[in-house]
């Protein structure tokens, strides 16, 4: 199996990069927002992030290609690097700290691309996470002062506290009688959002969640965080990996149980 460290070290490199610019303009009374296309919000702080993480990619991976949510994929080949500069930047441009970067390197394969490193660092929290393919999943300040990640071992649906991100994706694809179904069958719900809830499918503090629509920049890193950690992470059809513009992740003991629901009426 290739030994990925080098390209986790970098990546670490690149989130600390990220950091000291996104927590330099966080509560910035001056913040710059604008409206994207898609209507939703991104900050002078996103741009910035996303042309810092791809100069430092072009000079240490000057042949790898890169995609990110702010300006979109630069070059070919098999190693791609996917970024998403913020990760929540409702919040960020709110000052709610629950926001995040996101790193991921994906290589070509079987089934397309699939995220063999991930990183989701999460600054105005004080949280990191991050995991390689064959190397387990982990989180902590730095690779030398880390705790390995484990999913849940709960079993049953009636014990297990689901996180989502909100009410109206789920309503707009006709999927919203499953998805309360199953809020109603589970222990517990909460709406923490964004990148937060598959962390903690992959801690073991939550043990199912799912949103209705994501891109891949949403996924890729979070994917590999949730499986090596020992869980499960699909689209809502089933399909493994962060391809199905959509996602579910769980512990792997409740995924059929939750594609079910979320699929029963669609």
């Amino acid at each position: 199996m290739p030994d990925y460290l080098d390209d986790l070290r970098l990546a670490h490199v690149l989130a600390d990069a990220a950091d000291r610019a996104t927590m330099d303009r966080f509560k910035a009374l001056d913040l710059k927002v604008e409206t994207k296309p898609d209507m939703t919000p991104v900050s002078e702080a996103d741009k910035a992030a996303e042309e810092l993480i791809r100069g430092q990619l072009q000079r240490a991976r000057p042949r790898d290609a890169i995609l990110g949510e702010e300006y979109g994929i630069e070059g070919t080949g098999p190693r791609r690097w996917v970024i998403d500069p913020i990760d929540g930047t409702k919040n960020y441009v709110r000052g709610v700290p629950v926001w995040a970067t996101l790193i991921s390197l994906m290589e070509a394969g079987e089934g397309g691309y699939q995220p063999v490193v991930g990183v989701v660092s999460a600054p105005a929290l004080g949280r990191r996470w991050w995991a390689a393919k064959g190397s387990g999943a982990y989180t902590g300040r730095s690779l030398t002062s880390a705790t390995k990640l484990q999913v849940s071992n709960v079993s049953q649906v009636s014990d297990a506290s689901f996180a989502y991100s909100s009410l109206s994706g789920w309503e707009e694809q006709g999927r919203l009688d499953g998805f309360l179904d199953l809020t109603r069958a589970c222990w517990r719900t909460r709406g923490y959002g964004d990148f937060w809830p598959y962390m903690m499918v992959a801690e073991g503090s939550v043990d199912i969640c799912a949103e209705p629509e994501l891109s891949l920049w949403d996924m890729a890193a979070t994917a590999i965080v949730v499986t090596e950690a020992g869980g499960s992470f699909t689209g809502l059809d089933g399909t493994p990996g962060p391809h199905s513009g959509n996602a579910a992740a769980s512990n792997g003991q409740l995924h059929d149980e939750l594609l079910g629901y979320l699929n029963q009426r669609y």
